[in-house]
């Protein structure tokens, strides 16, 4: 608790909360075009497919986050969680994990930001061709991820405003540009407030501070839109949320994809993808990708379950 609130609000990116930022980065691999995508080998899609890779689209982007042999342990222990994970996401993406809990599906994406938790054994991770394991969780907060809980902490006696324009002053540090004081910053969230359809009243409220399932959830992505994150992973934004507050969750994601950026969500259920239809579905289970596909697999899972997917 205290490292996770201390992280927070003295340095607004603490790994647990990893809200993210900038956009400056070394030069990504080339970018695909129209017909180099399409010539892919059938050997190498299905390859690919096994391997938890996904094959290249037609005009993809440049690859933003590539992880490959993937493993960690609970930290201080030998209790193996991640396997040999392996996942490519690129610009312009959205990509959906799915898998059993206890699957490994949380963990990995606590892995990426950071959690002290969890010790990295094996594998690499690039996100914008950094190392992104090399990097304190503030520093892969400032390179461009961007965590929402499945369950958001509560801040008492941290209203919603100051919460967020610290946060974000903690960006415009780490890019070198000034912080904006408090009427500055009133400006820039407005416009924020009303792409989002939220209420001002939950500027004043504290953070997440007697909040129902659903202005948890938005309040998260509020900060996503705050932070303006290159990256942005959700895990599991639909649960707890009835059929209004799913979809006005899916509304406010929805109006943040940008063709530069990527957007990862873990889920259990096909109602979250037919609001933020993905183009890539990662099928998870015993802490690696067993396979990998487009939203059919979704279908798939719903009136099967796993069990029609065979451990690669």
């Amino acid at each position: 608790g205290g490292w996770v609130v201390g992280g927070l609000l003295l340095a607004a990116a603490a790994a647990v909360l990893t809200h993210v930022l900038p956009r400056s980065s070394p030069a990504a691999p080339r970018r695909l075009g129209p017909v180099e995508a399409y010539e892919v080998e059938p050997e190498v899609i299905a390859l690919m497919a096994v391997s938890g890779e996904a094959a290249p689209a037609a005009g993809a982007g440049e690859v933003m986050l590539e992880v490959k042999d993937l493993r960690a342990v609970v930290a201080g222990t030998d209790q193996e969680i991640l396997k040999g994970f392996n996942l490519t996401v690129r610009e312009g993406e959205v990509h959906a994990i799915m898998g059993k809990n206890g699957s490994g599906k949380s963990t990995f994406t606590k892995v990426l930001v950071g959690h002290p938790s969890y010790e990295v054994t094996g594998g690499s991770v690039t996100f914008r061709g950094q190392d992104l394991l090399a990097m304190e969780p503030e520093e892969r907060s400032h390179a461009g991820l961007f965590l929402s809980f499945q369950a958001p902490i509560e801040i008492p006696g941290v209203s919603n405003t100051d919460f967020m324009r610290m946060s974000y002053n903690a960006k415009r540090k780490a890019e070198g540009q000034p912080e904006l004081d408090p009427l500055e910053f009133y400006a820039y969230l407005m416009p924020k407030l009303r792409q989002l359809n939220m209420d001002p009243s939950f500027l004043s409220r504290n953070v997440n501070e007697g909040f129902s399932g659903g202005e948890k959830k938005r309040n998260e992505i509020l900060q996503l839109a705050v932070l303006e994150a290159d990256m942005a992973m959700l895990d599991e934004i639909d649960s707890g949320l009835d059929v209004d507050a799913l979809r006005d969750v899916a509304a406010a994601v929805n109006g943040l994809k940008r063709p530069d950026s990527g957007l990862l969500m873990i889920t259990h259920y096909k109602r979250l993808l037919d609001l933020i239809e993905p183009d890539i579905i990662h099928i998870v289970q015993d802490g690696k990708v067993i396979q990998t596909g487009d939203k059919s697999l979704s279908s798939i899972l719903e009136e099967e379950g796993f069990t029609a997917f065979a451990k690669a």
